[in-house]
C-alpha cells in the first residue's frame, strides 16, 4: 500500500509536468487564460502510460515480497513443509485447470509472457525451486 502510494505520487506529478511542457513547448499556450486542452489531453494520456508502468513495478515488489514471505514460512515451520504446501497448493491449482468454463475466473491463473509483468505472485515452480535452492 505505501509503495502504491509513493509510485502514484509520481506518475500524478510527471503526468501534471508533462501536460504542462506539451502544453507550453508543443502547443504553444502562454498560459495566460490557465492551462489549454492540451494539457489536460497530455496529462491523462501520461496518466495512463505511467499508470501502466507504475503497475508492473508494484507487482514486482509484490512478486519479491511474496518470495520472502515463503523464506518466513520456511524459517518458522521448516524447508521441507513449506515446500510440501506449496506442492499442494500446486495440485489443486493444477485439478482447478480442469474447471468447466463459467468456474474459470474463480481459479487462480497463472499465465506466461507478458501477463507475467502484472502477476501478484510468482508462479508455484518458481516458489518451490527458491525454496529448495535456498534463495
Amino acid at each position: 500500500a505505501l509503495i502504491q502510494g509513493v509510485v502514484n505520487t509520481f506518475v500524478v506529478f510527471f503526468a501534471k509536468l508533462f501536460g504542462i511542457l506539451v502544453d507550453r513547448v508543443l502547443l504553444k499556450n502562454d498560459g495566460r487564460n490557465g492551462p489549454g486542452i492540451g494539457s489536460f489531453v497530455a496529462e491523462i494520456a501520461a496518466q495512463v502510460v505511467l499508470g501502466i508502468l507504475a503497475s508492473i513495478v508494484v507487482r514486482w515488489f509484490s512478486r519479491q515480497r511474496e518470495f520472502r514471505a515463503d523464506a518466513g514460512g520456511a524459517s518458522l515451520a521448516g524447508r521441507q513443509k513449506m515446500i510440501a504446501a506449496l506442492e499442494r497448493l500446486k495440485a489443486n491449482h493444477e485439478q482447478a485447470a480442469a474447471m468447466p468454463q463459467n468456474m474459470s475466473a474463480m481459479a487462480i491463473s497463472s499465465g506466461g509472457g507478458f501477463s507475467r509483468l502484472f502477476m501478484t505472485h510468482p508462479p508455484l515452480d518458481e516458489r518451490i525451486e527458491a525454496l529448495r535452492s535456498g534463495r
